[in-house]
């Protein structure tokens, strides 16, 4: 009663399912008995050889991750001479990526080595199936023709074929109602959360079945595991910029070089080129009016910045990784929110510097003018990096 009150009001999860569960009762009706039973059998087959398949990718990758992250970075990953190409950009972007990023790597794992164990496997059952079946072709059978065939037989066959049809069908739905139950874990307030709730057939089934076995080790797990993953995507889309930059112009490193001349430590270095970015460039206002009125983006290297003086704080913060980078520091841009001074936050880009004994130190050339920025007690205050606005949501 409670799936025909769903159908009755049209809620349409009710209706995929109900689809789903007559077009597989009347393909059992139409294979009769026996071949439903092939089909369920092979359904079957399918749905365990692709839960084992994940189980042994998921722990293969777990085992390779430090492996190929260790053999990435004996490889000594060094820019090429000249400009890159788009393809080239690629290549050391995925290759950084894979060898700083554990979930990255983990996830190309586990889809590459899913790929190749469900592929293998599927074929050699397949292979078995087929010698199988030709070793049985050749025994003399007597072929019934359909009118020779009692009505009776034919009856309880379709009727078989029905119950067949019927048990694949909900073991569709069963798989599909495992997909809307992540969904609807990640997405808890959304409106297509609560229409698929709204669903009676989606709740008998959510309750009864997932729920029970792994219902909360989903809930526990799976906003955790999705939550990393955009962290991580959030932190290769800023990575970029190691990629783009790579390639580091004489002139750049030789005044970067003469700016930190006799700092004894990394610290005095760092602040040495925030004072310099900070003092030398100029912030660009037409560049950023033209962006925030007409939508017009202006983009320059660091190249640009140094040779024109001039930039926004996404060109500081490159200028001032790559000069950090030619005296040995190891720096990032952080993209994000900065404090507009009127109360709310906007676009910004600043960086991030690790130091020996204090870890990664932010500070921001940009706000250089109005203020000591390097590493000040009240930064979080004002800087929200995109990791931190990604894990909120």
């Amino acid at each position: 009663m409670n799936m025909l009150s769903s159908l009755i009001q049209g809620n349409v999860v009710t209706l995929i399912f109900a689809c789903i569960l007559i077009v597989n009762i009347w393909r059992g009706f139409r294979r009769g008995g026996t071949g439903s039973m092939q089909h369920l059998f092979f359904t079957i087959i399918d749905v365990l050889l692709t839960v084992l398949s994940l189980y042994v990718s998921y722990q293969a990758a777990q085992g390779l991750s430090p492996i190929v992250a260790d053999w990435i970075k004996g490889l000594g990953i060094a820019s090429p001479d000249g400009e890159m190409s788009w393809w080239q950009n690629l290549y050391y972007t995925v290759i950084i990526s894979m060898r700083d990023l554990a979930m990255l790597r983990f996830a190309v794992l586990f889809l590459l080595l899913y790929l190749l164990i469900r592929s293998v496997a599927g074929g050699l059952v397949g292979a078995i199936f087929y010698l199988w079946s030709n070793e049985n072709s050749g025994s003399p059978r007597r072929v019934r023709e359909r009118g020779s065939i009692p009505a009776i037989e034919r009856v309880l066959s379709r009727v078989f074929g029905v119950v067949l049809g019927a048990i694949t069908g909900c073991l569709r739905i069963l798989l599909v109602v495992v997909l809307l139950f992540g969904f609807v874990t990640l997405n808890p307030g959304s409106p297509i959360s609560r229409h698929i709730q709204q669903s009676n057939a989606y709740q008998l089934a959510a309750g009864q079945v997932i729920e029970p076995f792994a219902g909360e080790w989903v809930t526990e797990n799976l906003p955790v595991f999705t939550a990393e993953v955009k962290n991580q995507l959030t932190t290769l889309m800023q990575r970029r910029y190691e990629v783009i930059d790579m390639q580091l112009p004489k002139d750049i490193e030789l005044a970067a070089k003469e700016v930190t001349k006799g700092a004894g430590t990394d610290e005095k270095k760092a602040r040495l080129l925030y004072d310099w970015v900070g003092s030398r460039v100029t912030y660009d206002w037409d560049k950023a009016n033209n962006y925030i009125e007409q939508g017009i983006w202006k983009e320059q290297t660091p190249q640009d910045t140094f040779d024109t003086k001039k930039g926004v704080c996404i060109d500081y913060a490159r200028l001032y990784a790559l000069m950090a980078r030619a005296v040995g520091l190891e720096v990032r841009v952080v993209t994000g929110l900065g404090y507009d001074g009127r109360g709310g936050y906007g676009p910004h880009a600043w960086n991030t510097v690790n130091i020996d004994g204090k870890g990664w130190i932010p500070l921001d050339a940009t706000w250089a003018s109005t203020g000591d920025w390097f590493n000040p007690p009240n930064f979080d205050s004002t800087h929200i990096p995109d990791q931190k606005a990604a894990s909120d949501t």
